[in-house]
């Protein structure tokens, strides 16, 4: 018998299967990053080793059992916030990056902004580098990878310059994108242990760089 009058028989392949994650991979991110601006505050409130993720939790509106679900150590939170900032950077960088400057130029332009955003919260961001000096393994991946991001944008910024003959054709531009990235970091530890200000490890890491590209300078 055909369906009752009024009635319309449901068609099988308008019953799609729910996805799998239906809805939780969203409700996922919020709560990352609600428990990511708890914990931020609660860093600048109570330093780094007063704030539990259990007081973390519960300025986030989660139970203990509940933020071991989204993260596993308050070093990953500090990773995501260092990530977040690189991200940024990166954003930044690419939305006025002329292509047509000398490598150079573009090299110091894109450290000066991702300095710039380090440099925003500076106890917040001097605290993350400590963290990450001895991190736990899931964060030391994420470290790496971070790190491998950066060495991929300068690799590019050298080898355009390599292209347009303002490097030497035999240098190692990935090799070179390592000592960029190294120069960096040993100025921002020194940084992170008080031993320079901002602005003077923002002036170290342009020395340092541009003493690395006078080297390989065509």
């Amino acid at each position: 018998m055909g369906a009752p009058t009024g009635t319309t028989a449901a068609d099988p392949r308008s019953r799609r299967p729910a996805r799998l994650d239906d809805g939780r991979l969203v409700r996922g991110r919020a709560s990352r990053a609600r428990i990511r601006e708890a914990a931020l505050a609660l860093f600048r409130e109570q330093g780094f080793d007063g704030a539990t993720l259990r007081a973390i939790g519960a300025r986030a509106g989660m139970g203990a059992s509940s933020i071991y679900r989204h993260v596993r150590s308050k070093e990953e939170l500090l990773v995501d916030d260092l990530a977040a900032r690189q991200e940024e950077a990166w954003t930044s960088f690419r939305k006025d990056d002329d292509r047509r400057q000398p490598c150079r130029d573009r090299l110091v332009r894109f450290l000066r902004v991702q300095h710039a955003l380090l440099a925003r919260e500076p106890d917040l961001t001097t605290i993350a580098l400590r963290a990450t000096t001895h991190p736990e393994r899931r964060v030391a991946r994420r470290v790496l990878a971070l790190h491998d991001r950066t060495i991929g944008l300068v690799t590019e910024i050298l080898m355009s310059g390599r292209m347009r003959g303002e490097i030497a054709r035999e240098a190692d531009v990935v090799a070179a994108a390592r000592a960029v990235l190294h120069l960096t970091q040993g100025a921002r530890i020194s940084w992170a242990n008080g031993l320079l200000e901002a602005d003077e490890c923002e002036g170290a890491i342009e020395a340092s760089v541009a003493l690395l590209l006078r080297g390989l300078e065509a």
